[in-house]
């Protein structure tokens, strides 16, 4: 029995090593570009910077959100007068979009299907929805995530009311035989458990030193004088932590098809606060260091200013930050949202990627009613070009 449970261990281990598993090689890439002396500063560089200015800020973000929602519940007197308000249900369906993150999209998604709210909800929730990018605009830029979180709302309850007055409260419900299949959204697969436990415990212990570390930084203040490091102490650990970070994602989940690459991975409902803060932290730190270097990369390699480049696009990218936001997944609109904080593209196509972005609540959408998701996809997008263009005519 203990040479099969040994024997068990270790085809777990070799399976989550593997390169079948494609999350390695991006962790592989980056200790590649460390050895290389050419780009080990840069490498360096991105890192550090991805980890003490994005992800010890959406870590502390999260956290917060986390404890918060945990505290939240959804009594049986919500869904009754749910259903008895279809105004209401609207407004309720913006609001849980204007949640950071994707849970608050798949609950209305689920209550749609089973007949309890609106076809104008589902529009009003993927139009409010930014999905994990929103904590990564919150935690770099307060006020303006909190404008385009309120952007998104107001957009959201708008369009839903004027969806539910053309269409009518039942419009594309599904059968009710047909709405229970992915109740427990049977698109993710199941996570490595002692990979989120190690986490959790990388979180627990690192987000107060880090979001002090991360202050300090934001008011220009030299952290390694402060505490008596060698210079450059500071950077190397940013970059050390950030890539202990994204190891611990990689090693979290396989990547069988595309949703695993650009969705945050499932959280077991046994999950800890700080494994569940870790899981979508490590996920956002992952893809804003994907973007940051791809920056630095097409920067060394060409010599472009992107910036300066983009800026002759102007008119083109509210319709590029729209389309790209109509890319089921967060991992794309994350991409994005790392552009606009490093000034390369204006507000104006953050705000078309934010209201068309239906972020990774558009898997369980597509797998519990296609049809309808499909439809509110497109009607997102309407209010996403007007909104974004007029905001580029009007203020840029």
């Amino acid at each position: 029995m203990a040479v099969q449970i040994k024997s068990l261990r270790i085809q777990e281990t070799k399976s989550r090593w593997r390169l079948a598993n494609k999350r390695l090689l991006f962790p592989v890439f980056l200790f590649a570009m460390l050895a290389t002396p050419t780009t080990r500063d840069m490498t360096v560089t991105v890192l550090a910077d991805a980890f003490w200015q994005v992800a010890a800020y959406v870590a502390a973000t999260l956290t917060l959100y986390h404890a918060i929602s945990n505290r939240m519940k959804h009594g049986s007197k919500l869904s009754t007068y749910l259903q008895d308000n279809q105004r209401f249900q609207v407004i309720f369906a913006a609001v849980m979009g204007a949640l950071p993150g994707c849970g608050g999209a798949i609950i209305v998604m689920t209550q749609f299907v089973r007949g309890r709210l609106s076809f104008g909800s589902v529009v009003a929730v993927l139009t409010a929805t930014m999905g994990d990018a929103a904590f990564l605009l919150l935690a770099a830029k307060p006020l303006t995530g909190l404008l385009t979180v309120a952007i998104g709302f107001g957009v959201g309850v708008l369009a839903g009311w004027l969806v539910d007055t053309l269409h009518g409260g039942t419009f594309m419900q599904p059968a009710q035989n047909e709405t229970f299949a992915s109740e427990n959204h049977s698109c993710t697969p199941q996570v490595q458990t002692s990979a989120l436990r190690w986490q959790g415990f990388f979180w627990q212990w690192l987000l107060l030193p880090s979001a002090l570390v991360a202050i300090l930084g934001s008011f220009q203040i030299d952290t390694d004088t402060v505490f008596h490091f060698p210079p450059g102490t500071i950077a190397i650990l940013g970059a050390l932590f950030a890539l202990t970070a994204m190891v611990l994602w990689s090693l979290s989940r396989e990547v069988s098809n595309y949703q695993d690459a650009v969705s945050e991975d499932p959280k077991p409902a046994t999950a800890s606060l700080f494994q569940r803060v870790a899981q979508d932290t490590n996920f956002v730190t992952t893809w804003v260091i994907g973007a940051f270097l791809c920056f630095e990369i097409v920067m060394r390699v060409t010599g472009w200013d992107l910036a300066t480049l983009f800026a002759s696009w102007s008119p083109v990218l509210p319709l590029l930050g729209v389309l790209i936001g109509l890319i089921p997944g967060c991992g794309p609109q994350i991409l994005v949202t790392s552009l606009y904080i490093q000034d390369t593209i204006p507000l104006s196509a953050q705000l078309g990627n934010a209201i068309s972005n239906d972020g990774d609540a558009l898997f369980p959408a597509i797998a519990l009613a296609p049809k309808a998701a499909l439809l509110a996809t497109v009607y997102s997008g309407i209010p996403a070009l007007l909104v974004s263009y007029g905001f580029y005519w009007l203020f840029e």
